[in-house]
């Protein structure tokens, strides 16, 4: 039979490994993933007041199979978390990044040769 071959190979899908990400084409988590972007947006940019946002999108996503379960705690949920610290970590990544910049740093650009 024509399609005998790739019918002896159908079987129970499995999650995308780790590391792809596709796309959500039934909208099954489109509601948390719009609330995580107001959140995101709501904070300049910032994702570190977005961590209940992030992980609900994120235990959506597992539940319906659009990436690999994993334990949220080897992905950077702890159960506790130090919001002050995050924050006061985020400053410092910004305030380094904001002195490369008026030092004349542009991201991609090699250093000229001295």
């Amino acid at each position: 039979s024509v399609g005998g071959a790739a019918s002896s190979k159908a079987g129970k899908p499995k999650p995308p490994d780790k590391g792809s990400f596709p796309l959500d084409h039934f909208g099954e988590c489109q509601e948390l993933m719009k609330k995580y972007m107001k959140c995101v947006k709501a904070n300049k940019g910032s994702t570190i007041l977005c961590r209940d946002e992030t992980k609900a999108y994120l235990e959506c996503r597992m539940q319906h199979d659009l990436m690999a379960k994993e334990d949220l705690k080897k992905i950077g949920f702890k159960d506790e978390v130090d919001v002050e610290e995050l924050l006061d970590r985020a400053k410092k990544d910004q305030d380094r990044r904001d002195e490369k910049i008026a030092k004349g740093y542009v991201a991609g650009l090699r250093r000229p040769r001295s």
